[in-house]
């Protein structure tokens, strides 16, 4: 190869090549240095005008890659421009260089996608209603990254003159049984993606599954969910079960509860007056607990004639599913000793016994055996005397049998 000197028609001198050469590497790195310590803060600059950090974080994760290559790139032109180099070195050389620019490629789009999963893994953790859980976006931005930085890999062996026909089939083979092996861990791993991106629990939600499975949820996992239940035990689910079966979420579109509480009073009772102590009691707990959410408001309404009772129900809601043992608790102590203090009674189930004056005769004559009629009574009020009655025994038409 002629000398660079000769090539411009000049006189030729040993010693311009390899001076031009070192020269090409320093102009190179000069280049490098301008683009890293001008260009790049520029471009910088100008992107902080845009409502989005993301432009910024790619232009930062690509500025490594972009000057590792000017400098090659560099090196290459001062070896093969300068010097003359035997025809084999030189094939070896344009390997290399090959080999090289597929790896800074590959490093570069590796970097790019990596930041760029980074920053939104970020900005879904500041949000307060996420819709992606950050961990499924963590998961996704180490596949992706491992594919690239595989198929890079493969890239850089084939740009090296290395067939990759036999490895890529050997890689599919091994794939496919270590798929069939792991085929359970998969079915977990998948279900838990979905777990994960439907949001439908997190941490610290109480649930309760199909099976009676009840607890608050510890943590959710790749493989499985763990519960912690009311006696303080843990139970692991596995997801490929957690995400088939019916779940309740008592936290779930939003942590308060509302506490349904039904009550019934005597067919004797004041029903204007019963209404009014329990819209008082309702609003006294919810003016005084820490339980209830008072904005929500009280409801009362009466549900139907029972057996006993006139029933009704009172409508509250509590801040969460704890809260809301509180809050029904509160109500019925209030309730209970209001209806005592304005006389209101409630009454147990009672039933009264009648019998006939005569005993019917059948169709032969006899005496058939007297049976009682039963009549359920309205109140409780009359029940000692009943009992009374009953008890004073005999053969009286009163008497029971």
């Amino acid at each position: 190869m002629p000398l660079v000197l000769a090539r411009f028609g000049l006189p030729d001198q040993p010693w311009a090549d390899p001076v031009i050469a070192i020269a090409v590497v320093l102009i190179s790195m000069l280049v490098a240095g301008v683009v890293h310590f001008a260009m790049f803060p520029l471009v910088a600059r100008l992107t902080n005008h845009t409502p989005t950090e993301l432009d910024d974080i790619l232009i930062r994760a690509a500025r490594w890659p972009v000057n590792v290559g000017i400098v090659i790139l560099g090196i290459y032109l001062s070896l093969t421009l300068t010097l003359s180099l035997p025809e084999k070195v030189q094939e070896i050389l344009n390997v290399l260089i090959q080999g090289a620019g597929a790896l800074l490629l590959v490093v570069l789009f590796g970097r790019l996608v990596s930041r760029g999963m980074d920053w939104a893994i970020e900005e879904q953790s500041k949000k307060p209603n996420r819709t992606v859980d950050p961990r499924l976006l963590m998961m996704l931005r180490r596949v992706l990254v491992g594919l690239i930085y595989t198929l890079g890999l493969l890239l850089v062996i084939n740009a090296l003159g290395i067939p990759i026909t036999p490895l890529i089939a050997g890689l599919g083979l091994g794939g496919v049984a270590v798929a069939l092996a792991i085929q359970p861990t998969l079915s977990n791993l998948f279900a838990g993606t979905y777990v994960m991106t439907e949001g439908v629990v997190s941490p610290g939600d109480y649930i309760e599954m199909e099976g009676g499975v009840a607890g608050y949820v510890l943590e959710v996992g790749w493989r499985s969910t763990r519960l912690r239940t009311w006696s303080n035990t843990l139970v692991v689910v596995p997801n490929a079960r957690f995400a088939e079966t019916i779940i309740t979420n008592y936290y779930e579109p939003t942590p308060p509860v509302n506490v349904y509480l039904t009550c019934g009073v005597s067919y004797d009772s004041d029903l204007a007056l019963v209404e009014s102590v329990s819209m008082d009691v309702m609003n006294e707990v919810l003016n005084t607990s820490p339980h209830g959410v008072q904005e929500y408001g009280s409801y009362f309404g009466y549900e139907n004639f029972g057996d006993s009772n006139v029933d009704f129900w009172l409508f509250v809601q509590a801040r969460d599913r704890l809260a809301s043992f509180e809050l029904r608790s509160e109500l019925i102590n209030k309730l209970h000793a209001r209806f005592d203090e304005e006389g209101i009674v409630i009454n147990y189930p009672v039933r009264t016994l009648h019998f006939p004056e005569e005993a019917p005769v059948d169709s032969e004559g006899r005496q058939a055996s007297r049976r009682p009629t039963i009549v359920r009574r309205r109140t409780a009020k009359d029940t000692p005397n009943v009992d009374a009655a009953a008890g004073e025994g005999g053969d009286g038409p009163d008497a029971p049998f």
